[in-house]
């Protein structure tokens, strides 16, 4: 009810008299891999798991109702979902932006394995290549176990490209693409052919998010789902798969068989990062997690490596001849990113983890079949020990390549030079937000082990850098900082107030020290208060300048402090702001849709996205790489004599006892200032009177009113312009 409240009178107050500007997409020709997957990952945290974490029952939804049984639980619960959804779909199966399962790591081995008379086997005619029905074979075993017939013309791939052209090459062929992917394939020859940690990191990431939910039931013939229990399972007694048990892998058909073929995909490219793309500084390798100190030579993932890849027979997808690194730095986003990915799936292969129904599905599937079992099991290294690993060797790089231990804090770039690290001296404080949060993720995974204390001092260190480093004394966040020199002097970025607020709840959580908490609330408070605009729904990206500019990643990184304010900060707000900046923005930015969400042809659920076949530039379901929205358009230019309220500072804000409200007049104006309560309360009247122009300084003395938020609604000429928040502290 109270939420009902809140969001009726901030509709009432903020949009009835003004008029909103539009987004407008200005760039669709890049997809970087490494941004559109971190926007799926943030925003399918936002979806079904933020439903759920307010309460809302999904199965009241229906893609084909657009915003019942409301908008936000519309919004969380299917859009957020499934164009998350959409981006995976895209960059692992249909996109082709990447090298090919048949050349990974697994699949090439066990190619090896066969028998001569092998080859042809699968294909029905011998080619002189065993891995094309390796992977057939593998792909048939997997639709076994799920009961389900698999895609046509699928592009599976196991380490992605950092970008490409989305822009479609063929017409979508409109009634068979949700089933063949071949009309969907991207131009290769406009593709960047680089591997990046990042972009893999991130895809490997998103992997993990579908796939743990998509594996952590079973069903049966009929396709109902079955919930475990320790005791069912789709195995005999030796772990393999039993056919008569009517017992099949995944919540459903479709889910059994994708999260085992994105489980696959992701034991590839981690193997095929620890096997050949470590870097001593010189040479391209691999790297053994179970031996590797990097005292004794450091090896770590380089930025950029080309790929120089050539075409094997025709019918074959082409495989890569050779690695090159064209860009030796270390990058700590995209460390940090890769990590990421390999402790989430730490996390859900963990042979000692029953702690809920989905991680007593798991072990199904990581006990032989169709995935090996952990060496603590079987004496020999599966894809547990793989990740558990690889995320040792990533934080140790981490720790002896980028982090400052006098100065307290990670660094952005690191090199090598003889084999001895050459870290930068400058921190972003969204780099310092995210690693904090992965990091807050490390110590959890290896909880009672050497390296969790050492990955809680790291948190701590950072996050207390973030405190005492990044903020200023308004709340708000510098955007980097420079050891030795101090902060930047740049303008104020939203994404910058966004990671710190992201890291900072994650430090709290991990450790319940108060001071990241009131922090990291700080840093929502100054985002919302002097970024979001009530009235256009939408947020400044930068401090001052009233023309946003949207990407994937700066997207991502709002919607996850919004999601974590209130989830963790108790910020009741939050998800009605979420799902207004989502619809205003992510729903322009936006390009296409399918099935899923209720898109049938001709925007069949009104909500302003074109059905795939009918895309008029024909770009697939991805999102814009660039768009713009000007905050001050819907100004009513009849008011044009009062300066646009959003930029009316109220300093300090959050205050004790007073606060003063500051803004400039082109002209003499009658000027009223209402204070209202959270829920839509009239409190009292700060000023009404005719104010002169210049420069205007209101004192509102709050000492007898109780702490909270408060609104403060401001009229010029009996015109309401705007509303801003105003924190009142004990």
């Amino acid at each position: 009810m109270k939420k009902t409240i809140i969001i009726l009178f901030m509709a009432v107050m903020l949009v009835s008299s003004l008029t909103q500007a539009q987004v407008q997409i200005t760039n669709t020709d890049t997809y970087y891999t490494r941004d559109q997957m971190l926007l799926a990952n943030e925003i399918n945290e936002s979806g079904e798991p933020f439903a759920e974490a307010l309460g809302y029952n999904l199965d009241d939804l229906d893609p084909f109702v657009l915003n019942t049984p409301d908008s936000i639980s519309y919004t969380l619960g299917i859009e957020n979902y499934e164009y998350s959804r959409y981006q995976l779909g895209t960059v692992i199966s249909r996109s082709g932006i990447g090298l090919h399962m048949m050349w990974s790591p697994v699949i090439m081995m066990m190619a090896a394995n066969e028998p001569d008379d092998f080859d042809g086997s699968f294909t029905g005619e011998p080619n002189g290549y065993k891995e094309d029905d390796e992977l057939i074979k593998n792909i048939m075993h997997f639709s076994m176990l799920a009961n389900q017939m698999p895609p046509a013309h699928p592009w599976p791939q196991y380490a992605e490209f950092i970008s490409g052209d989305p822009h479609l090459p063929q017409p979508i062929d409109p009634d068979n693409f949700m089933h063949d992917f071949s009309t969907l394939r991207w131009d290769r020859s406009l593709m960047d052919k680089t591997l990046n940690p990042g972009a893999m990191g991130q895809t490997l990431m998103k992997q993990y998010l579908w796939a743990q939910d998509m594996l952590s039931a079973f069903h049966d013939s009929i396709n109902e789902g079955i919930e475990p229990n320790g005791t069912i399972t789709p195995d005999s007694t030796n772990g393999r798969f039993d056919p008569y048990n009517n017992v099949f892998y995944g919540g459903d058909n479709a889910d059994g068989f994708i999260g085992q073929v994105l489980t696959a995909e992701a034991i590839n490219k981690v193997m095929f990062m620890i096997t050949t793309l470590a870097y001593d500084g010189s040479d391209l390798g691999m790297v053994d997690p179970a031996t590797y100190d990097p005292a004794n030579g450091i090896k770590y993932f380089a930025s950029g490596i080309a790929v120089t890849e050539g075409m094997v027979i025709d019918g074959l997808p082409p495989k890569a001849d050779s690695f090159t690194v064209t860009d030796a730095t270390s990058e700590l986003f995209d460390q940090l990113s890769f990590l990421w990915g390999t402790l989430n799936f730490k996390n859900m292969m963990d042979p000692n983890n029953s702690s809920d129904p989905a991680h007593r599905a798991y072990h199904s599937v990581f006990d032989g079949d169709p995935f090996p079992a952990a060496m603590s099991q079987t004496g020999m290294p599966g894809p547990f020990d793989l990740m558990m690993g690889t995320s040792k060797v990533i934080f140790m790089n981490l720790m002896a390549m980028h982090f400052n231990g006098e100065q307290g804090t990670f660094v952005d770039e690191s090199t090598l030079s003889g084999g001895a690290p050459q870290p930068g001296n400058q921190i972003s404080t969204v780099n310092a937000g995210y690693v904090t949060m992965v990091l807050a993720k490390m110590a959890e995974e290896f909880a009672g082990t050497p390296l969790e204390p050492m990955a809680v001092s790291a948190v701590n260190a950072q996050a207390s850098f973030i405190v005492n480093s990044l903020q200023d004394n308004s709340g708000g966040f510098y955007n980097s900082y420079t050891l030795g020199t101090g902060h930047d002097a740049d303008a104020k970025l939203a994404v910058s107030q966004a990671a710190a607020a992201r890291g900072l709840y994650a430090a709290y959580v991990l450790t319940s020290d108060n001071q990241y908490l009131e922090a990291a609330n700080e840093a929502y408070m100054f985002l919302r208060d002097n970024f979001y605009s009530a009235s256009e729904m939408a947020f400044k990206t930068e401090l001052g300048n009233n023309m946003a500019t949207y990407t994937p990643a700066n997207f991502a990184i709002i919607a996850g402090a919004l999601r974590e304010a209130n989830l963790v900060g108790g910020y009741d707000d939050a998800p009605a702001i979420y799902v207004r900046f989502f619809k205003k923005v992510a729903n322009a930015m936006q390009l296409s849709e399918a099935f899923a969400t209720g898109e049938a042809g001709n925007d069949s659920d009104g909500d302003g996205i074109p059905f795939i076949p009918e895309q008029p530039d024909n770009l697939p379901p991805v999102f814009a790489t660039e768009a713009t929205l000007d905050i001050t358009t819907g100004i009513n230019e009849s008011n044009s004599d009062f300066i646009n309220s959003y930029s009316v500072s109220n300093y300090p804000n959050p205050f004790r006892g007073t606060t003063t409200i500051g803004f400039n007049l082109e002209k003499a104006t009658n000027i009223s200032i209402d204070v209202y309560g959270m829920d839509g309360r009239f409190i009292e009247t700060i000023v009404k009177e005719r104010l002169d122009a210049g420069r205007n300084e209101i004192r509102w003395n709050a000492q007898n009113r109780q702490p909270g938020i408060y609104y403060l609604r401001f009229k010029a000429n009996d015109t309401v312009l705007g509303v801003k928040k105003a924190v009142l502290l004990k």
